[in-house]
């Protein structure tokens, strides 16, 4: 079983360089421009359902690929991104935020710890396995939480952790063992 992780296409916030978090941020055309041209490469990959996180971005992305690749969707609320408090919103250049986010057990101001993140993200790929047995899987989420999932699937430093990156619409695959 194979599992692709697709991160949502660009929203402004993200063309700004701000933390999205939970907020409820729509796609730019140029972010459904990429959904579509990603989806010409999942179209390959035998993909039998894909499973979205329920924020706006997320779903809008996910609809665009599940309509190219002839395939249903179902909303995951547990693969909404981390809930950053305070930080929604501010440059991801801002030097609070930087400190902040190194502090994992720590929730981020009213916010949500990268564990509590951790937590719901490994129960959801635990059932994926479950449930999907031998079929292939989309996951459509935010750079947070693919972080977490990169982490389920690698073993990595806390620095190489934090520093992991994707961009909008990059996939990655990974392998159930």
């Amino acid at each position: 079983m194979k599992l692709y992780v697709v991160r949502h296409g660009q929203t402004e916030w993200n063309y700004e360089n701000r933390v999205c978090g939970k907020t409820d941020v729509q796609l730019t055309d140029k972010g459904a421009k990429q959904a579509e041209q990603i989806s010409k490469i999942l179209h390959e990959k035998q993909i039998k359902i894909i499973i979205t996180s329920p924020l706006t971005r997320a779903v809008k992305t996910a609809e665009i690929i599940s309509k190219a690749i002839s395939k249903n969707f179902v909303i995951e609320n547990r693969l909404i991104e981390q809930d950053y408090g305070v930080f929604e919103g501010t440059k991801r250049e801002d030097n609070n935020f930087k400190e902040a986010k190194r502090h994992f057990p720590s929730k981020l101001c009213r916010g949500e710890s990268i564990l509590q993140v951790a937590q719901r993200v490994f129960n959801v790929l635990d059932e994926i396995k479950e449930k999907y047995g031998d079929n292939n899987v989309l996951i459509v989420t935010h750079g947070g939480v693919f972080r977490v999932i990169n982490a389920y699937f690698n073993e990595q430093t806390n620095e190489e952790f934090y520093h992991f990156h994707v961009g909008n619409c990059e996939v990655k695959e990974y392998k159930y063992q």
